[in-house]
């Protein structure tokens, strides 16, 4: 008989802090080489900055001020680059960012705030420095490890000509794992293993898509939820995820059908389309030119996956492979606030990618990636003081995070919905026009008359009168309401 479907209950509170480590922040306990870039210097491919987990312990009064009780972190294995999506050791934590000893005190100092922690998962593909194909790299056919990857010839061409095995994007980097070798399924499955045993509170898997097999994450499934049931399994699918989320493979995905609707709906006419990259290609289909659409749209989000995977989303508006929202929208401030709000009032996760918080920009990568200015002059206060207004609210009302959600106005490019549970009611509004819109909101299912609400943002009180709601938005903003 098949068990329940259900997601850790953590997950359906969190507000995720995604961190790209070696740009976050810089511990003086972590010695360094010699050869890294100015942290306030533009971002290259290659280039270091020197950000480890140490400096992120460091920076747990900020994240916790800011509201955050969950951090995703891009990948923190062993690594010959500055992403670390080229893993050389599974087993051992760049020692660049501290290693493993820097990961037991983040998760000690974290955990203690209550702040949960999930690592990168990259096991599709690993690096020409992993050790078993560095032993391919030596010892050609003679390898004992040849059939841990898909090799097409010999001597392998790991850096001139064309790659004779098989990797990611045809990236000689990248050499993709055999994961038809049960080998090499144990390998992966033990290191899932071994770090939720160290006390990681679960993993954002890298492009699971890519490998083909749903026995796999069935079985990744089984390993990590055996080693801790309510760890986070996550994936980066950028797509319709349906097939990953009927709830023996992955508990939720980073939700792009999400943030494709809100680049288009949000931004609208003011988007540079051209900082989209691929990223639509997942959805060809995909027209959003009206609140209407956009309603519809966000609805349909909803009934794609089964509730649970609902509550378990995580949902962003940018992320370490896209152009930062802010730039998307070409600094159109009003816009991305007008965003924030919709992301911290929809189901599920809201994930937060370092550094958007106080108004970072940056086109695609690797500008993208920039190092985090620790001088509060070059932040933008006004971004800031909104997320952690919008986070604290979100926390505030239970029904923001698990409640009923459904749409009771979309006209005129205003949104106006409710989020229910059996305790309360909060309405959010949103004014995507650049005009001053009235909206006499009938809500005597909701509210008695006379009922007091607090409008928040400008902290006026509002009374429902004859089961009407007078909600009344200034151009480009919003509004929630709720009972004190």
């Amino acid at each position: 008989m098949n068990e329940p479907f259900i997601t850790p209950e953590w997950v359906h509170d969190a507000v995720f802090y995604q961190i790209f480590p070696d740009r976050f922040a810089m511990s003086g306990r972590v010695r360094k080489p010699n050869n890294l870039e100015p942290w306030d210097s533009k971002p290259t491919p290659l280039g270091y900055k020197g950000g480890d987990l140490l400096g992120i312990v460091e920076k747990l009064d900020y994240l916790q001020d800011l509201g955050i009780n969950a951090i995703y972190l891009n990948p923190i294995f062993q690594s010959a680059s500055n992403h670390r999506y080229h893993t050389h050791d599974y087993f051992k934590v760049d020692p660049l960012l501290g290693g493993d000893a820097a990961l037991k005190e983040l998760l000690a100092a974290a955990h203690q705030r209550d702040i949960r922690v999930i690592l990168d998962g990259v096991f599709n593909h690993a690096s020409r420095g992993f050790f078993q194909f560095n032993d391919i790299l030596e010892n050609g056919a003679a390898s004992p490890y040849v059939d841990w990857f898909d090799i097409r010839g010999y001597p392998l061409n790991p850096y001139h000509g064309e790659p004779n095995y098989r990797c990611w994007w045809n990236l000689a980097a990248l050499p993709e794992f055999n994961t038809d070798n049960p080998q090499v399924r144990d390998y992966i499955f033990s290191v899932a293993r071994y770090w939720v045993d160290m006390g990681i509170d679960g993993w954002r898997l890298d492009v699971p898509f890519c490998i083909e097999d749903d026995a796999f994450w069935q079985q990744f499934r089984e390993i990590v939820k055996s080693a801790n049931p309510n760890a986070y399994i996550t994936g980066e699918i950028p797509m319709d995820a349906s097939r990953w989320l009927s709830g023996d493979q992955f508990d939720g995905v980073m939700n792009y059908l999400l943030t494709y609707g809100v680049w288009l709906y949000f931004g609208g006419d003011a988007v540079n389309q051209s900082l989209f990259g691929h990223w639509l290609s997942h959805a060809p289909d995909l027209q959003i030119k009206s609140v209407e659409d956009f309603s519809h749209y966000i609805q349909k989000l909803l009934t794609l996956y089964p509730r649970q995977a609902v509550l378990a989303q995580m949902n962003l508006l940018d992320s370490h492979d896209t152009a930062r929202y802010l730039s998307i929208l070409q600094g159109r401030k009003d816009l991305f606030l007008l965003s924030v709000l919709f992301l911290m009032t929809y189901p599920g996760a809201p994930s937060v990618y370092y550094g958007d918080e106080i108004g970072l920009d940056g086109e695609n990568d690797p500008d993208c990636r920039k190092a985090f200015p620790w001088d509060s002059s070059a932040w933008d206060l006004e971004i800031l003081a909104f997320y952690q207004q919008c986070i604290s609210i979100r926390k505030q009302h239970p029904a923001l995070r698990t409640g009923e959600f459904t749409v009771l106005w979309a006209k005129d490019d205003v949104l106006i919905y409710r989020s229910k549970s059996d305790e309360e009611t909060v309405i959010t509004a949103i004014n995507r026009s650049d005009s001053t819109r009235r909206v006499e909101l009938k809500v005597d299912d909701d509210f008695q008359d006379g009922t007091v609400l607090n409008e928040s943002f400008r902290r006026n009180l509002t009374k429902v009168t004859n089961g009407v709601l007078l909600v009344e938005l200034p151009p480009f903003r919003g509004a929630l309401f709720f009972k004190e």
